[in-house]
């Protein structure tokens, strides 16, 4: 029972249609409480819309999606961001408010009718800040920022959201390197020091192998792979999925094996 009680999130043989299209068949997997768990995959593998799934955006599926054991059909929508928050990806339309009055919307499951924005509340929205180095943001308005700066106040009003379970959708895209270090380096925080369980999609597979406690791969909606990164780094798994040779190195701190890129052709 101990076992049961203590997965986030468990998914049982998902499936989904769109436009009668198959997107995701026979999809199933668990993530513990905090865990950080990374969904990879080629390019319409299915990734988002696993997340969308989860977080039910998207509603017309079939098979078993629980939070905390509970079948997420049991959970209003408010009840639903209590635990559950999701980063999009940066693109899309730019809301006409300030990062900080972004930061705050992302409150509204804790909010009630007719009641004032608490001190606990602010409180959410300027530690949410401090930890993603959003800050000095915090007074401009959202359509002014770059695309990076844009994901990492998403990140922030997750954050502020407050929920114990965190998905991001290649929440480091459009980010420079320096950035998507210190953008890393908060999933890292929040994962394993306040213990938010993370859920990431991303094409980076050097990052899911460094970060990842679990990785799991997607191919033409079917799971390819589910495991640990040791196990995932393998040029016949890694093949399996892509379709395409690697190279390989060791990490020159933790020992892990890393992905080189190709050089150009002499």
């Amino acid at each position: 029972m101990s076992k049961i009680m203590n997965m986030a999130v468990d998914v049982r043989h998902l499936r989904l249609d769109l436009q009668g299209w198959p997107i995701l068949r026979n999809i199933s997997f668990a993530v513990r409480a905090g865990e950080y768990f990374t969904i990879v995959g080629p390019n319409g593998a299915g990734k988002t819309s696993l997340l969308r799934c989860i977080n039910r955006i998207l509603s017309d599926w079939h098979g078993t999606i629980n939070i905390n054991s509970v079948s997420i059909a049991a959970f209003s929508q408010r009840e639903l961001a209590r635990l559950v928050a999701y980063v999009p990806q940066a693109g899309g339309r730019h809301n006409p408010f300030t990062v900080r009055e972004t930061i705050l919307m992302a409150r509204y499951p804790h909010l009630t009718p007719f009641v004032s924005v608490s001190y606990r509340d602010l409180r959410f929205v300027e530690d949410a800040l401090a930890l993603t180095g959003t800050g000095s943001l915090a007074d401009r308005a959202m359509h002014t920022l770059s695309g990076g700066e844009r994901q990492k106040v998403l990140l922030a009003a997750a954050l502020a959201q407050n929920a114990k379970v965190l998905l991001l959708d290649e929440p480091t895209t459009f980010l420079d390197p320096r950035h998507r270090d210190v953008f890393r380096r908060v999933l890292r925080t929040i994962n394993r020091e306040k213990g938010l369980t993370v859920i990431e999609v991303t094409h980076d597979l050097n990052c899911a192998a460094l970060d990842s406690h679990r990785i799991l791969a997607l191919r033409n909606g079917e799971v390819a792979f589910c495991g640990v990164p040791n196990q995932f780094m393998d040029e016949d798994v890694l093949t399996g999925i892509y379709d395409r040779a690697f190279l390989f190195t060791e990490h020159p701190v933790t020992g892990q094996l890393m992905i080189l890129p190709e050089g150009g052709e002499s």
